[in-house]
């Protein structure tokens, strides 16, 4: 029993340091991000930490062939999302910067409220960019029952939301430290981390 908890808290640690990463990110685009919203970002990543291995674990025991050949494709999906992602946070503190100085304060409140207002849809892609990898958990474990799949996979996502809790708070810490350049170090977090899960996944 000590075995098996450990090995899925290890795992959930793991696999969170994307998630974790994109938490800062999301903490430095927001410094006064609201608990309701950081629970609602960290829930997200740790819904889809929980479900990924949930999805893999089932694959390998109905269509393990088709899923083995999907793994080929994650590496590609995670990086064209998260560059996605990553290009228009650069983008939209670009276009921050070329706000005459008359209408910062009205830019910057717009800003907020949508950063507090981020549609589903956004959120969604970043739960999957940075939880696509766990789909091959399911693999390592295949051998277990069903209810110790579950049991896994729910100590990975309590793990992934308090790391993520805590990625939101130092990114809020940090974004009211580097206040104007928070969307450009938001932006090339999100990239580095396309890349590296691009690299670690086909090379």
């Amino acid at each position: 029993m000590f075995g098996f908890l450990l090995n899925s808290i290890l795992f959930g640690v793991a696999l969170a340091m994307d998630a974790f990463s994109v938490s800062v990110a999301a903490g430095l685009a927001s410094p006064g991000m609201s608990r309701p919203r950081m629970l609602k970002i960290a829930g997200t990543f740790s819904f889809f930490q929980i479900a990924m291995p949930l999805i893999g674990w089932l694959c390998v025991h109905t269509v393990a062939e088709k899923f083995a050949s999907f793994q080929k494709a994650v590496p590609w999906i995670a990086l064209v999302l998260l560059l996605f992602l990553g290009g228009r946070m650069i983008a939209e503190e670009v276009a921050q910067r070329a706000v005459p100085a008359d209408l910062e304060a009205e830019s910057e409140q717009a800003r907020e409220a949508a950063v507090r207002d981020l549609g589903g849809g956004e959120l969604v892609a970043q739960g999957i960019a940075t939880s696509i990898d766990a789909l091959s958990v399911g693999f390592t474990i295949a051998e277990l029952s069903w209810q110790a799949a579950l049991g896994e996979a729910l100590i990975i996502g309590a793990v992934t939301l308090a790391i993520c809790l805590g990625g939101l708070r130092l990114g809020r810490s940090l974004g009211e430290k580097l206040a104007g350049k928070a969307g450009f170090v938001g932006g090339i977090i999100l990239i580095a981390i396309g890349i590296e899960i691009f690299v670690k996944g086909v090379f």
